[in-house]
């Protein structure tokens, strides 16, 4: 045994002189830090993967490559258009409300707050497409950045055969300069 350790420390001895002792190459390695990040936007669609990352709560996966269901709360960080935080913006919420939402709970109400500022919600009590529109102030479009948090008063608990709870089915959300 004490040979073949003898032998082996030889060996490797040999080598590290013949060969000398480098450290291996680096490769260079993307880190999550240093990924690349899309600038936000000031409208974001739904079936865009792209700006998946802006929507940051209450959404699921793209449907139909269309559109994506939301929970009962949900929120999306937007980018103001330029001149946003002299003039305002109106925000956009193009939405669905399923069938299946209105037959089992009657109506939804729709509520948005961007920062301090609380909008008017809206009832739905038909299924259908609509446009939940509302103007900003400009003081709450300051930075570069703002989140805009949605609401609804209620929202189809998860069942046996869709496991989540459902609210609305959203295609795109944005803030226009008004």
């Amino acid at each position: 045994m004490r040979r073949l350790s003898y032998a082996l420390l030889t060996l490797c001895g040999a080598s590290t002189f013949f060969f000398g002792c480098r450290a291996p190459e680096s490769i260079p390695v993307e880190t999550i830090e240093e990924a690349p990040v899309a600038p936000l936007a000031p409208m974001v669609h739904a079936a865009d993967p792209k700006a998946a990352f802006q929507l940051v709560k209450g959404f699921y996966e793209i449907e139909q490559n269309a559109w994506r269901w939301t929970a009962r709360e949900f929120a999306v960080t937007l980018r103001p258009p330029a001149r946003a935080d002299d003039k305002g913006a109106v925000l956009r919420l193009k939405l669905t409300v399923p069938e299946p939402v209105i037959a089992k709970l009657r109506s939804v109400r729709l509520s948005a707050r961007v920062g301090d500022s609380v909008l008017d919600p809206e009832t739905y009590s038909k299924p259908g497409e609509y446009i939940y529109a509302r103007d900003v102030p400009a003081s709450a479009l300051a930075g570069d950045a703002v989140t805009v948090e949605f609401a609804l008063d209620k929202a189809l608990p998860p069942g046996e055969v869709d496991q989540r709870e459902l609210g609305v089915v959203v295609t795109s959300v944005g803030l226009e300069l008004k």
